[in-house]
């Protein structure tokens, strides 16, 4: 039927359907007889099984999507692959959403594939507005395809970050909506950045006749994203959506989903690709997903929504703890910040250094963001880089509960952050009092010592 079982299927299952599948390439035939400069020939064995014998790939030279008849298992992979996909982001919330595949890219290149694809549509254009969110390969996959970024600066709503409306139409105005290209804008992000008003950007999409594009990385993980998603659309317009593989169907990073509402848009999308791909990425999320079934993936999307609120409980005790405060992110489904006001109050060099504490004490994923951070990405200077805007009030702490995360990951780093920010305390107290006793002598009593 082309979708999810509800119920996951056994390893030795899912190893015989594999099996099944790569017999049906002509690789694996018996008595076949190869003569072209491209017949699934592998070297190592040892290759050859961790791909299940799988070797030709994905698509046509002409389209990642096609059948290659030398290839029937494969491409069979790929359409089921695609297919079991778009099952998934329906239960998700994206209900009517029409087509999508599988790209064996990361989330950047996917979104330039969708940027080039619109080139053909717009040739004129050369702009993409895009509402600042500081994530390095969101603003490269505009360089990287040849457009020039129109960085649109978010808005300060109590702690919160989010998308200026206002300021996004009227640079539509000036700039004139012939030459922009698309509106690219995002879901899942770092607290305090919460998603963008995606229904009110859909709706002066629509109004312009704009592209949109959104970047959903992490989001199919969200109900919330996934809403807006929905949403947008209905009232208004998105093209394509991209998310990563890996961040939300725990494989391995090198693949994602590009889907949409309209099912030739996709398919053009698909066509751009150049030449075949590697069906690594389609075979790991297939996989995945015939493990885990329907039903499994549900109760991924429930555990994760209930961590987070063990998350954020937990981490505003201990902010309270250290006379921080966890800052008020309501439109963040995935990600939380603690405010770090008294420990860059103290010392400049303390909020990085509590970074490295955390990360040499296997902290993995948090983001420690100081204020004032300058960064040049492709001669675009970022003032305040990582914090997603020029200003904000202070430095602070990332966390995020992420799909697969455990009450146990939880635990232990909160553990290991009370001790951090403990040492860090104490550390900056030192060197602060160091500072005033030195301040306070005369130049022959500093001197003298």
């Amino acid at each position: 039927k082309g979708k999810c079982p509800e119920d996951g299927w056994d390893e030795s299952t899912i190893e015989l359907f594999l099996h099944e599948l790569a017999i049906m390439d002509s690789n694996n035939f018996l008595g076949n007889c190869g003569v072209g400069e491209r017949e699934g020939r592998v070297a190592s064995g040892l290759v050859a099984r961790r791909h299940y014998r799988l070797i030709h790939g994905i698509g046509r030279s002409g389209d990642i999507s096609a059948v290659q008849p030398k290839a029937a298992g494969s491409s069979l992979l790929n359409k089921l692959a695609n297919s079991v996909v778009l099952d998934i982001i329906k239960l998700a919330g994206v209900r009517t959403v029409t087509n999508c595949f599988v790209v064996p890219m990361a989330t950047g290149m996917s979104l330039t594939l969708c940027f080039l694809t619109l080139r053909h549509k717009r040739p004129k254009a050369k702009y993409i507005i895009w509402p600042r969110i500081d994530q390095k390969s969101c603003f490269k996959s505009m360089i990287t395809a040849g457009f020039e970024p129109v960085v649109i600066e978010n808005v300060l709503e109590g702690d919160e970050l989010r998308t200026d409306i206002e300021a996004v139409e009227a640079k539509i105005k000036a700039l004139g909506a012939e030459n922009i290209l698309c509106v690219h804008s995002t879901t899942s992000c770092f607290a305090p950045r919460v998603p963008d008003r995606l229904e009110e950007l859909a709706v002066i999409c629509a109004s312009y006749d704009i592209p949109h594009i959104v970047n959903n990385a992490y989001g199919v993980q969200s109900s919330k994203c996934m809403h807006l998603i929905q949403q947008a659309a209905r009232v208004g317009r998105i093209d394509a959506f991209v998310q990563s593989l890996d961040k939300n169907f725990m494989v391995p990073v090198g693949g994602a989903i590009i889907a949409g509402f309209s099912e030739s848009f996709i398919q053009e999308i698909s066509k751009m690709y150049p030449g075949r791909a590697s069906a690594s990425p389609s075979l790991d999320v297939l996989i995945t997903l015939l493990s885990l079934g329907a039903s499994g993936y549900k109760q991924l999307l429930k555990e994760r929504k209930e961590m987070f609120s063990y998350l954020s409980s937990e981490l505003k005790k201990l902010a309270d703890i250290h006379n921080e405060r966890l800052l008020d992110t309501p439109h963040n489904p995935i990600s939380l910040a603690m405010s770090l006001k008294n420990l860059d109050e103290n010392n400049d060099a303390a909020v990085t250094q509590l970074g490295s504490m955390l990360f040499t004490r296997q902290v993995s994923g948090a983001r420690v963001v100081p204020c004032g951070t300058v960064q040049t990405v492709n001669n675009y200077t970022f003032k305040g880089f990582m914090s997603h805007a020029n200003d904000y009030p202070c430095a602070y702490l990332n966390a995020a509960s992420a799909i697969g995360i455990k009450k146990q990951d939880v635990d232990v780093f909160l553990k290991r952050l009370d001790k951090c920010l403990k040492t860090s305390r104490k550390e900056a107290k030192k060197e602060k009092s160091i500072n005033e006793i030195s301040n306070s002598k005369t130049g022959t009593e500093q001197l003298e010592d």
